[in-house]
């Protein structure tokens, strides 16, 4: 006979640790919303997705090197200095302390496609020593960090802006990161458009793509891959080179989210898109992960920041209940990995 209690216990077991991020997402919401119902805002909604538009495409880009069993620390750094290169060519004309005094109008297009450029041959690099060099990806990512902070603080240090903050951006710049469709409480941020719109085409290389499909199997067991026919090298070099075409995209949103750029921007960016990434089901053992999962984890995120201090926790506490939550996230990525085995 069928024991039904039993039955209903796996079921239940079962659903849990399947939308267990759902799950988390809900009751953080639910809980800040009893303490203060003027959570629920649409204001508040509108800056929780405003402030986790850029966070989400740093946090795409990590989780392509996430499944192939790697990762990447250079990621905030990079963002810092496609932020600067951007601000530095897209100041208005008459702003009294240009970066560039001299430098003529240039149509928006240019310094963002250059900063993406820039943050693509960061990845190239990084996907050069990880796959030709054989350097275990921490390491390699870990010595681009640093170098790319060096060259960034060089940069910004030249003559004539010598370390000052780069402010006077463009209007036409400034609106990709604080403009919307619409108007009033109702209205759609561009950023938030862009970020969807990238989240969405993430999801078709994960999903429809050949380069998706190596992606998995690289990050499931690199030996067999190799075995089947699959160029580990060269999946990885376009892997790390998108990831960092990503950061440069983040970079240049959010210098045209803030109106300004200084060479720390982006600092410790990658742990915030690591824990986004595990916490979303992003397996640290490489070859699990969805672009729903790790949205949903930049939100998590996100509510943490945004919520806790809205409802006046200190930040000190924000930052033990973001390393509980990783640190469980990790646990239960880790027993699972064990179960399967």
């Amino acid at each position: 006979m069928l024991d039904v209690k039993k039955f209903d216990s796996k079921r239940i077991q079962g659903f849990t640790s399947q939308y267990a991020i759902y799950i988390v997402l809900v009751l953080l919401v639910i809980g800040i919303t009893i303490y203060n119902p003027a959570f629920l805002s649409v204001n508040s909604l509108r800056d929780i997705l405003i402030q986790s538009s850029t966070r989400a495409i740093i946090a795409l880009g990590v989780a392509f090197i996430l499944i192939t069993a790697g990762t990447d620390l250079s990621a905030g750094r990079i963002v810092g200095l496609t932020a600067v290169i951007s601000a530095s060519m897209l100041q208005n004309e008459n702003y009294a302390a240009r970066f560039f005094p001299d430098l003529p109008h240039m149509k928006l297009f240019i310094p963002i496609i250059l900063a993406i450029l820039v943050g693509m041959i960061c990845g190239l690099v990084n996907g050069f020593v990880v796959s030709k060099l054989n350097v275990p990806p921490f390491i390699a990512t870990l010595g681009t960090m640093v170098a790319v902070y060096g060259v960034n603080s060089l940069y910004f240090d030249m003559e004539p802006n010598n370390s000052q903050p780069i402010g006077g951006l463009r209007n036409d710049f400034t609106d990709i990161g604080s403009g919307s469709i619409g108007s009033g409480q109702f209205s759609i941020p561009y950023i938030v458009l862009i970020a969807i719109f990238v989240a969405f085409i993430v999801w078709v290389v994960f999903n429809k793509t050949k380069l998706g499909k190596n992606m998995y199997a690289i990050g499931g067991n690199i030996q067999a891959a190799r075995v089947s026919g699959i160029n580990v090298a060269k999946y990885l070099i376009y892997i790390y080179a998108i990831a960092g075409a990503l950061y440069g995209l983040a970079g240049v949103l959010e210098a045209s989210r803030t109106g300004g750029a200084t060479n720390n921007y982006g600092n410790m960016y990658e742990l915030d898109a690591i824990a986004a990434c595990v916490v979303g089901g992003v397996s640290t053992t490489g070859g699990i992960g969805t672009v729903p999962g790790v949205m949903v984890g930049v939100l998590i995120f996100t509510i943490i920041n945004y919520g806790l201090t809205f409802i006046g926790i200190s930040p000190y506490w924000q930052l033990i209940i973001k390393g509980l939550i990783i640190v469980a996230a990790v646990a239960f990525d880790m027993r699972k990995y064990a179960n399967k085995k």
